[in-house]
């Protein structure tokens, strides 16, 4: 497939157009695209359109194609199981596709000692059961969060989330015994690690009290909140609160997991050992699957027979699984991700000296993202996000916004997409900033 960008069509085309018109007789009105067009394929950096046109992603489909749209291991290790079966119910008959994804996940994840994995469908799916078995280990009930979270859109996921728009509104009442406190936000809170996570402790301590506190939650990089990387510090020290009051510590790397930041796990980076991660997106290689890991005695606490689905661990997903697991590996995708940050971050930096819009740029490997904001009071411009993103999509070239304030705008391209084509698709949108 051509890797190049290229519009034969102003978007959408009048296939596009068509197909628009058949979404809006019969899906719901909830369910909304941002591109305004419908993909036929894709392969590494490019999406093609019903009308021929060719996109440049950078999206990978919300971080979930890290290895390619269409990985050939992936593709051939789907076909093959497919042609074997497709379905037996892990619960009912199991497979050796399911073990073997547990045993890689063993294998890669930051956590001592012996380890045991679940499988399951998407990333809220395993935050809700991270959220069960924690709460089975330790006896108690009550969960907290952070601002700026982002764990999903089920009725627990949707009471762990922040932001309220899309993802709450008109949607209550949520779960209970679900707690918020303030996490670390370095470029808008000025406080260093240690300064934050003893708000944060604090907040802990006398709003929740650790004899109550099942779990903390947490993603190393907050993904829809804006990219928010915390400062150094900051989650050892809460990892280290939560180690010395009995509470278990999740780290929700859904977003971040699968080499998408440069390593197997953002947790990594913060030289933290979560008692459990929960996992997605970039797992299987656009197939749906999520999966659950932590330390034995903690993901033994939940009863036989408490933890399952009749699709988790589907057996095309763990095939998808395991080729795309081979594939980082192989292609050395973790650094890739390094290398785009290294282009992305150059690009960028070199824009915001001579454009004080840019506010903030952060984010590690292939999760990096730019804070438009006013220059004079750093205050969210969410207006002039909306605006340069919708010119990049008119323009051939996939871009997501994200952050609380929509003032963000974020980078996720597939780990495969060549130079040229990364730094033309940050050439439109940087192009579109300039004309804002």
């Amino acid at each position: 497939m051509e890797q190049s960008r290229y519009l034969v069509t102003e978007l959408p085309g009048p296939k596009a157009r068509q197909l628009m018109d058949r979404q809006q007789a019969v899906v719901a009105r909830g369910v909304s695209a941002l591109m305004p067009t419908f993909a036929v394929r894709a392969k590494d950096g490019i999406v093609e359109d019903v009308d021929g046109n060719r996109l440049i992603d950078l999206a990978a489909g919300i971080a979930v194609t890290s290895v390619g749209a269409s990985a050939p291991k992936v593709v051939e290790a789907v076909q093959h199981q497919v042609a074997e079966f497709t379905h037996t119910c892990f619960m009912v008959t199991p497979y050796e596709g399911y073990v073997a994804v547990a045993e890689k996940l063993a294998e890669i994840a930051p956590i001592s000692g012996p380890v045991r994995s679940a499988l399951f469908n998407s990333g809220a799916e395993a935050v809700e059961n991270a959220v069960k078995i924690a709460r089975s280990h330790t006896g108690k009930q009550a969960v907290a969060a952070f601002d700026h979270a982002y764990h999903g859109r089920t009725s627990l996921t949707m009471s762990l989330t922040a932001k309220s728009m899309p993802y709450k509104h008109s949607f209550g009442p949520f779960s209970p015994e679900v707690y918020r406190v303030a996490g670390s936000y370095p470029y808008r809170d000025q406080l260093g690690g240690h300064e934050a996570a003893e708000r944060a402790i604090e907040q802990l301590q006398t709003q929740i009290g650790a004899e109550n506190l099942a779990a903390v939650i947490m993603e190393p990089i907050q993904g829809e909140g804006g990219f928010i990387v915390p400062a150094p510090g900051f989650l050892k020290e809460i990892v280290q609160w939560c180690r010395e009051n009995g509470v278990v510590f999740i780290a929700d790397e859904v977003q971040t997991g699968f080499a998408r930041t440069g390593r197997w796990f953002a947790s990594e980076y913060e030289e933290i050992e979560p008692d459990i991660i929960t996992t997605a997106k970039g797992i299987a290689g656009g197939m749906p699957l999520s999966a659950v890991t932590g330390r034995a005695d903690i993901m033994n606490a939940a009863h036989p027979g408490g933890l399952g689905g009749t699709y988790g661990g589907n057996p095309v997903a763990c095939a998808a699984a395991l080729g795309s697991m081979e594939t980082i590996v192989e292609r050395k995708l973790d650094h890739a991700a390094l290398r785009i940050e290294e282009l992305v971050r150059t690009r960028l930096e070199e824009t915001q000296k001579n454009d004080p819009r840019i506010g903030d740029i952060r984010g590690r490997g292939a999760m990096l993202a730019f804070e438009l904001v006013d220059p004079e009071t750093k205050t969210p411009d969410a207006a002039l996000t909306s605006a340069v993103a919708a010119s990049a999509r008119q323009a051939g070239v996939i871009t997501l916004t994200c952050g609380t304030y929509g003032n963000v705008i974020r980078l996720l391209p597939p780990l495969t997409i060549s130079d040229d084509l990364l730094l033309e698709g940050l050439s439109v949108i940087t192009d579109a900033l300039a004309e804002a």
